[in-house]
């Protein structure tokens, strides 16, 4: 595989590359408007189907011609070789010689994925059984506290993807979830959010669970001895007690039993599942308790028909495919630096949070594979809200700013919470956001309206903004598996045609090793000998003062 990747040529070399930017100068002034007049059918045309959602993309700013070419761009840059290495376990992570295989995680008992030499499949389920069989007996009371009272209240321990996956799974699957039981999630070593996550929980009922891969990650081990000290302070410090109060999902068994955890109790991984893309493995361990093992499997089911898809489609069909082409599009030609995820259900209120790590985590880097620089922008910037809610704060600077941002929404056709004619109310806002974006109101269309001369360039809507429309049924277990899938191969396509590392994350780390620095110079008796920059030092000496009341 290192040796395929150096044999495609630098991205703004492919013919494909330049084309698309010979093709962009021909098409940057075309209008949506006209677009949709000249071609009747776009909306129909522009469509494509596959595990349950409905893809339009004909809002965007692309010709038949632009479609074309940015699929040819998907073949010279290898994008085919790298999906089918992906899902043949090689080490396509090659700044940690690592294979990617998330796609493992929800494969079928009969599938085989080999990693050095071995079908990681069979593992995989040894881990899902087991966690099946904790959950029922938690969810059913088998399962008792330290004082043989039932638990009723969760609390998940981590950070990054084994905290944004997990909190984002729980709302946007609450309506599956046992409403008898209480689930809570910390991440941020601010000891607020361990306070006010605990304040109201009794410890006779609460279960911790613990995620670190190593068991030495700052934030969540911080967080977990927090924990333990208040689970110890409810059952007057007999350190028998965590054993029933405490589960851990990592693979460091030595730390986990000095913690006090049962290693029984211990839920395992594999390197080759990157924390941002782990949120089907034990990582989910709160999202099964909550929804229980069957709801569980079903979304697995959902990722799976995802995965299928994006592996065999052709990819002018292929839903993660179109979607990562056209981000590309209007990220590398029209400087679109943003991306607004505008889901129109309140389910997934989390969900843009989540993938600004599965995004910006991934794609954020600036050396392509063979470690030279990047020639064009990477990864945009991702942010957005529920609808309705965002139409009343930053739909204004989508619909009337000076930057293009492209949008995707998201909605399905039927509510898990019918109540009178809400839905339609809601989805009639989506469609007419899209077309608001799309078409604008022209100076002639506001002043046919009788508006005054003056107020004319205010409520000219200048359209010709770009969205995706993606549509299901319903939010299911399965529906909500396939999409988080859908974008976790939508990154994949960026990142393959940019050509970079896009499972890897080594920029987190200088600040992590700083920090360990300046956590001893803060915490220090003696006025430490500081050796950052002028800020830096300053800041430090500044908190110290402060902290003892000195200033």
């Amino acid at each position: 595989m290192k040796n395929s990747k150096t044999q495609i040529a630098p991205l703004t070399e492919r013919h494909a590359w330049q084309a698309l930017a010979i093709h962009f100068e021909r098409v940057r002034q075309l209008q949506l408007r006209t677009l949709f007049a000249d071609d009747p059918q776009r909306g129909e045309r522009m469509t494509a189907e596959a595990a349950g959602f409905y893809l339009d993309y004909s809002k965007n700013l692309i010709t038949d011609e632009t479609l074309k070419l940015l699929l040819q761009l998907a073949e010279e840059s290898g994008l085919r070789a790298r999906i089918d290495a992906m899902f043949g376990g090689e080490k396509i992570n090659i700044t940690e010689d690592r294979a990617v295989l998330h796609v493992a995680l929800r494969a079928p008992k009969e599938a085989s994925i080999v990693v050095d030499g071995e079908n990681v499949v069979p593992r995989v389920h040894t881990v899902l059984d087991k966690m099946a069989d904790f959950c029922d007996r938690v969810r059913s009371g088998q399962w008792r506290g330290h004082t043989g009272k039932r638990i009723l209240n969760v609390v998940n321990i981590g950070i990054g993807g084994s905290d944004l996956g997990p909190v984002m799974a729980y709302e946007a699957l609450k309506y599956y979830s046992d409403r008898a039981m209480t689930f809570r999630f910390v991440s941020n070593v601010d000891g607020t959010d361990f306070a006010e996550a605990v304040r109201d929980l009794d410890p006779a009922r609460t279960l911790f669970i613990a995620s670190s891969k190593t068991f030495t990650t700052l934030e969540t081990m911080t967080n977990a001895h927090s924990a333990r000290d208040w689970v110890l302070a409810g059952f007057d410090g007999d350190v028998k007690s965590v054993a029933r109060h405490f589960v851990a999902v990592s693979t460091n068994a030595e730390a986990v039993a000095k913690f006090g955890i049962d290693t029984a109790n211990m839920f395992g991984f594999w390197d080759w599942v990157g924390g941002r893309y782990s949120m089907d493995s034990a990582i989910g361990l709160s999202t099964m308790l909550a929804i229980g093992p069957a709801n569980f499997r079903a979304m697995l089911t959902g990722f799976n028909r995802m995965d299928e898809h994006f592996r065999s489609a052709p990819f002018a069909r292929n839903l993660p495919v179109l979607m990562g082409l056209l981000a590309l599009w209007h990220n590398n030609f029209f400087g679109a630096q943003t991306v607004a995820v505008l889901p129109y259900e309140q389910y997934l209120k989390r969900f843009p949070a989540y993938l600004q790590q599965l995004t910006m985590e991934s794609n954020g880097k600036h050396v392509s594979l063979d470690g030279n620089r990047v020639p064009c922008d990477t990864s945009p910037i991702y942010f957005g809200e529920p609808g309705t809610n965002g139409q009343h704060s930053f739909y204004q600077l989508i619909h009337q700013g000076t930057r293009i941002i492209p949008c995707d929404f998201i909605a399905f056709s039927k509510s898990l919470n019918p109540l009178g004619e809400h839905h339609d109310i809601l989805l009639a806002n989506m469609f007419a956001q899209g077309e608001a974006l799309a078409v604008g109101k022209t100076r002639e269309e506001v002043e046919a309206q009788g508006t005054p001369d003056w107020l004319v360039p205010h409520r000219v809507f200048e359209g010709n903004r770009p969205s995706n429309t993606l549509l299901a049924d319903s939010l299911t277990p399965e529906t909500f598996g396939s999409l988080v899938a859908l974008y976790e191969h939508n990154v994949f396509t960026q990142g393959a045609i940019w050509n970079i590392g896009s499972f890897d994350q080594w920029g987190v780390e200088l600040g992590k090793q700083l920090a360990q620095a300046i956590i001893g110079e803060l915490a220090s008796e003696e006025e430490p000998a500081l050796a950052h920059d002028s800020s830096t030092n300053n800041l430090i000496r500044r908190y110290r003062k402060l902290k003892k009341g000195s200033l």
